[in-house]
């Protein structure tokens, strides 16, 4: 009989992955300490929402959606980033009624079709952390900050800040026309297929060319910094004054774009040390046009996705280590038939708050003791058959008492 085995391009999390699961503890005490609360969207969504906000000709949308249609010839599609059925869903349930900003966030799987690799996958898992109703500079530094904060917590200290600013429906326009004229007067490098195609659907999506030779001719671009309006100056100035008092430091990088039109103003880029597409650590920015483009009142956003697999595998090159969590108590039993003495004290101690375990695996009293070692046992009450217990708790002199209410 043949073995079943995981899709292509997906995998398992195991009980003893527990650099991934640190990873979850971390971000779920960070997001607490910082206001954020959690959200959870579906894992498919109908496939005008990203057509939409992903843009027709992106990409995503082009090659990476899983798109199918339901059984009701309804066109669906399995996630494929976070930002978007988070805005759906504030927009959906009226979040705009309550006080704002909205602060949330979702660790999720997400989808897209794509050669598999290491730290690539076709469902991959990604924290979205997105704040909805605020153009405050200070809430874009603290997007920011959170994750720089984050990678501190798990110990990753090899990245680099990108950072710039894109302008917004004021400025932008005047700076698209003068990269336009550039273009024009540049039509060898519109002889690429991939030049070609970007500036026909998004022209600030050419800085993402893959081409190192490209990129570096465009370097000599018209950059939108220089065509900022006063506002948007002024935000950027107080952006960076934000960061520089958290101690973050960040590069300008007069090339970073998004290409669509709802992404306005701040965006930023986490760079680690990868020479590859493993590289980027997490992408976000301002998105001030995107609730109005998913059928909102226009509202002011910011956010960032960050993959946990390439997370992990930053942690991995440094060093990082996470110890499985450690049991309060384990109790083992002279004989089997004790067992039975011991379940409602071991049910009242978990409804207490204490972590505790016990045997289930018809171990010897030998084989009891090392599973308690090897789960970490801070304590080892072993019922004996006389009907004392003898516990054994690390650091302490072993004690045999009759009732448990001692412990």
């Amino acid at each position: 009989m043949s073995k079943f085995q995981a899709p292509r391009g997906t995998h398992d999390v195991l009980p003893r992955d527990h650099l991934w699961w640190r990873v979850l503890r971390t971000i779920e005490e960070q997001c607490a300490q910082y206001g954020w609360s959690r959200i959870s969207t579906p894992g498919f969504e109908e496939t005008g929402l990203f057509e939409r906000t992903s843009g027709e000709a992106s990409d995503v949308v082009h090659k990476e959606m899983y798109t199918f249609e339901d059984r009701s010839n309804r066109s669906l599609t399995l996630r494929p980033e976070g930002t978007a059925p988070i805005v759906r869903a504030y927009v959906e349930h009226g979040l705009a009624q309550e006080p704002l900003p909205i602060k949330a966030y979702t660790v999720a799987p997400m989808y897209r079709y794509g050669r598999p690799g290491r730290g690539r996958y076709r469902e991959h898992w990604q924290l979205s952390l997105e704040a909805i109703g605020s153009a405050d500079p200070a809430l874009d530094a603290e997007v920011i900050q959170f994750y720089a904060e984050l990678l501190r917590r798990l110990g990753v200290t090899e990245w680099t800040l990108m950072l710039n600013s894109i302008g917004d429906s004021n400025c932008r326009p005047q700076y698209v026309a003068r990269l336009n004229e550039w273009l024009d007067a540049h039509p060898e490098l519109l002889e690429d297929e991939e030049v070609a195609h970007k500036r026909s659907t998004s022209v600030l999506q050419v800085f993402d060319v893959k081409n190192e030779q490209l990129r570096k001719a465009l370097d000599l671009a018209p950059k939108i910094g220089d065509s900022l309006c006063d506002a948007c100056r002024e935000h950027f100035s107080a952006v960076k004054a934000y960061l520089d008092l958290y101690g973050v430091p960040y590069v300008l990088d007069p090339a970073l774009v998004r290409g669509l039109d709802y992404y306005t103003r701040t965006t930023f880029e986490f760079v680690g040390p990868e020479e590859n597409v493993n590289s980027s650590l997490v992408g976000g920015g301002r998105y001030d046009g995107l609730v109005e483009a998913v059928g909102g009142q226009p509202t002011p956003g910011i956010g960032f996705g960050a993959g946990l697999e390439r997370l992990s595998l930053a942690m991995e090159r440094e060093g990082a280590t996470a110890e499985a969590p450690r049991l309060d108590v384990f109790v083992a039993f002279e004989e089997p038939e004790l067992r039975g003495r011991l379940l409602p004290q071991i049910a009242k101690w978990r409804a207490e708050g204490r972590a505790v375990d016990t045997d289930y695996a018809g171990r010897s009293m030998k084989g009891q003791l090392t599973q308690a070692q090897r789960l970490g046992a801070e304590t080892v009450v072993v019922a004996r058959a006389d009907g004392t217990y003898e516990v054994r708790r690390r650091g302490e002199d072993d004690r045999v008492v009759s009732d448990l209410g001692q412990l």
